[in-house]
């Protein structure tokens, strides 16, 4: 749509296109004094947009550390919970920090490019997770079942990858630094103190 409005070329590589768009549509001769107000309003949401969706991802990231390490794989100091609120507060703390000190340090084009790559590869092994247990636990009780079952996770994984490759190297050396983290986390701590150790 924005490229009906101001060439397309104009709007690559922008960080907040609609709003700039409005922008120039007002400063061309004949415009309108009220595109100055669509604009404010558009750049007002965006902004309630941005910061709703970083609550919810804060909020999120607490509580599924919360529930690892009940399952016992992060240490125990990540389920406490507050006496008063009732929430996971050591768990939030950390993540208010290691979202905040990276957020205030490098460009929004960085830290959008790492949590893409994060979401991407966690689609990806969800596609994965389903074709193995609809292999492996035909029996299993599903709530639903989708037509052409094993053709949507296959897809899901041959886009997600087709994404990831478009990300930038240092997004994947990056990724790859915390994927090792994440795994020696795994085989050292976890692997041996989950409540599922004892399971084959």
């Amino acid at each position: 749509m924005l490229s009906g409005i101001v060439p397309w070329q104009s709007v690559m590589g922008d960080a907040a296109p609609v709003v700039n768009a409005i922008k120039k549509l007002s400063l061309l001769p004949g415009g309108r004094q009220s595109c100055q107000w669509v604009r404010l309003f558009v750049l007002i949401g965006a902004m309630l947009g941005m910061v709703s969706s970083i609550l919810v991802f804060q909020l999120g990231q607490a509580r599924v550390w919360f529930a690892m390490s009940r399952d016992g794989l992060l240490p125990t100091v990540f389920s406490h919970i507050h006496p008063k609120f009732r929430t996971p507060s050591v768990a939030t703390w950390v993540a208010g920090f290691v979202v905040g000190i990276p957020a205030g340090l490098l460009d929004i084009g960085t830290v959008s490019n790492l949590s893409n790559i994060g979401t991407l590869f966690a689609f990806v092994l969800v596609s994965i997770a389903v074709l193995i247990l609809r292999f492996r636990e035909p029996e299993r009780h599903r709530s639903f079942r989708v037509p052409l079952g094993p053709l949507f996770p296959v897809l899901s994984i041959i886009f997600c990858v087709v994404l990831m490759m478009g990300l930038e190297v240092m997004t994947w050396m990056a990724f790859f630094a915390w994927l090792v983290v994440g795994l020696l986390i795994y085989f050292f701590y976890s692997r041996h103190r989950s409540e599922f150790a004892g399971i084959k």
